[in-house]
């Protein structure tokens, strides 16, 4: 049966016997929260929500709310993009009818209505209610259930029946149960089927190590100027655990960072991304990483990159220079690319442009914005792949880390799927997860004060890149490509590693099959080459001061870093998922302080000495 034809009512119901807040890592709260939730149904259909890609989730608080707390409405908007409203409880339901059909002409179809009323709520009003949603998904939430009267009505009822609330944790439970980040049966806990979110103790990690390191360390390097801002995501055992966020978006601004905020992922696009669809494809026998890439790129056919194989490009042996600063060629005076005579590296943007490249002004032709006030020809985007085509192989073979491959991933799933890009990745990886925040051009969606600036730009651009790419190479690709150009909060880029630990299973849909990631996630060639098929791997033997992870990471362990600031590392051995997100760029790149002082590896050490020691 079609999930989103099914009709049930659920009620999750709590007594208020004290409204006061218990502490997030109070583990105690946590439990007495999870003894606390007893099922007297087995009618279950209706949760957790899946297909969320499907569902225009509206909540709504019906009547006065008396605990003075949105933790409840804040974990619903960690799983999805949640519209939020309020009306006043009347006896009549009259109110609720007509906003129900306002809400259903503007396109919602799943509803969370949490209820708050001073008056018996009996099994008469109960029907009312199950009447206008007919046909509709609806979870009632109800934070006092005295006022329900269910002896006679107990028909697709599921009852959640919490004898007292102390705070934080029976509201975050509540909405976990809703979309399956916590299963919870006669008080023990079960596996959810998304991510959940606990105490640091649950999961056997020590809080007082893991939070003084991790604060200890963010705070030296915000002293050292290697960033103005910080946060940090840890995940273990499909729990979010800690996320904290550290000083400002700017040194010398006001705006507080909030651990909702947007970055840019500079180079964990590559593996946030294309090379989702690479796994999604090589788990269905679509693609074959020993054959050429003119197999899948035709546009490769006839060039010096046609016999190259996939293999070795996505482990970075395959020859291929490590980029162009395709802008400089643009500059009247400088050859079109670094291998030709006449090219100054060192030039900066004097505003001469050849033909057919930039222009100040907007026109029919001219019409890819790059920020600053330029204006990039239609077709320059096609001479940029071109350059790729045309330039030389490396002479020696071996590893070069190259953005070659991955800024031409776009052209490959458009030859491969007919679709373009961004809609490919956001329909089979982002709407799936619930990961609304990544995406690429985040101005398109989202407020600029949400959104975490990287650098003052002084040599190309000229103006501050705040929601704008940082790369220059993806700013002329109009914002989107597979090497840079990913935005996103921590929370949402934390169900993509998710769905990678699960391999492939994330909300009870496999979006990838689990062989692809044997394949990807194993070194390819050890010793001489430590990478994983797109992914960054530990160095065969640890070398301290030069290694970008901890030393306690497994061999199993695979991830990646940006140029912006940011890391992503997950170790299947300890079901552990580390995420690092900063501006360190700002507000220029020289500065070097986080990795002079080490600071992702030490975080990441400290993660791991919070369970080991």
């Amino acid at each position: 049966m079609s999930f989103l034809k099914y009709t049930a009512i659920i009620f999750l119901s709590l007594i208020v016997s004290n409204p006061i807040f218990g502490q997030i890592n109070n583990i105690d709260s946590y439990q007495v929260a999870l003894q606390q939730i007893r099922f007297t149904s087995t009618e279950k259909s209706i949760i957790p929500f899946q297909k969320l890609e499907q569902l225009s989730i509206t909540h709504l608080v019906l009547g006065t709310p008396q605990v003075q707390t949105n933790v409840f409405s804040e974990h619903l908007d960690k799983y999805a993009s949640v519209s939020h409203y309020q009306l006043p409880f009347q006896d009549d339901f009259i109110n609720l009818d007509n906003w129900l059909k306002s809400r259903k002409s503007a396109g919602d179809n799943a509803f969370i209505i949490e209820i708050w009323t001073d008056e018996d709520f009996k099994s008469d009003k109960l029907v009312q209610i199950k009447t206008l949603f007919e046909g509709i998904p609806v979870v009632l939430v109800n934070f006092d259930s005295k006022y329900f009267d269910l002896k006679n009505d107990t028909e697709n009822t599921l009852k959640f029946d919490i004898q007292t609330l102390s705070g934080y944790w029976h509201q975050s439970l509540a909405a976990q149960l809703i979309f399956g980040g916590v299963s919870i049966e006669d008080g023990k806990e079960a596996k959810g089927v998304r991510l959940g979110y606990s105490p640091i103790a649950s999961v056997g990690m020590k809080e007082n190590i893991l939070h003084d390191s991790i604060k200890s360390v963010i705070e030296q390097g915000i002293a050292a100027r290697a960033f103005p801002g910080a946060q940090v995501l840890v995940a273990r055992k499909g729990k979010i655990v800690y996320h904290e966020a550290f000083g400002k978006h700017t040194y010398e601004g006001e705006q507080i960072l909030s651990i909702n905020d947007i970055y840019d992922m500079a180079s964990v696009t590559k593996v946030s991304s294309g090379l989702a669809a690479l796994m999604k494809w090589y788990g269905e026998d679509k693609l074959n990483l020993d054959a050429p890439l003119s197999k899948y790129l035709p546009e490769a056919k006839g060039t010096n990159k046609a016999d190259l194989k996939m293999r070795d490009i996505l482990t970075h042996q395959a020859r291929l220079r490590a980029w162009i600063p395709f802008w400089k060629g643009t500059l009247v005076g400088n050859s079109r690319n670094p291998w030709q005579k006449n090219w100054d590296n060192n030039r900066n943007n004097d505003y001469r442009f050849k033909a057919k490249t930039f222009r100040l002004q907007a026109s029919k032709n001219y019409s890819i914005e790059v920020p600053g006030g330029l204006w990039l020809h239609k077709n320059y985007p096609d001479k940029m792949a071109s350059y790729i085509f045309k330039s030389p192989l490396n002479a020696k073979p071996g590893y070069v880390y190259s953005d070659f491959f991955f800024i031409l991933m776009p052209r490959l799933v458009k030859a491969q799927t007919g679709q373009e890009f961004e809609s490919y990745i956001k329909t089979h990886f982002y709407k799936p997860l619930g990961a609304n925040t990544l995406t690429w051009n985040p101005l398109r969606f989202f407020d600029t004060t949400r959104i975490v600036p990287t650098e003052r730009d002084t040599f190309f651009r000229m103006t501050l890149l705040q929601g704008n790419v940082h790369d220059e190479g993806a700013g002329m690709l109009n914002g989107i490509s597979g090497h840079a150009g990913l935005f996103g909060s921590a929370n949402d880029l934390a169900k993509l590693m998710q769905l990678y630990l699960n391999k492939g299973i994330y909300g009870g849909e496999r979006l990838i099959a689990e062989k692809a990631f044997d394949e990807f996630t194993r070194c390819q060639f050890c010793p001489d080459n430590y990478r994983g098929v797109g992914f960054d791997k530990p160095l065969v033997q640890y070398i301290p001061g030069k290694s970008s992870i901890a030393k306690e990471a497994s061999p199993e362990s695979y991830g990646h870093s940006g140029y912006t600031g940011t890391f992503v590392w997950i170790d299947p051995k300890e079901e552990l998922i580390y995420i690092f997100l900063s501006n360190r760029v700002y507000p220029t790149r020289e500065s070097r302080a986080i990795y002079d002082l080490n600071i992702r590896p030490r975080i990441q050490q400290s993660i791991y000495d919070s369970f080991k020691n």
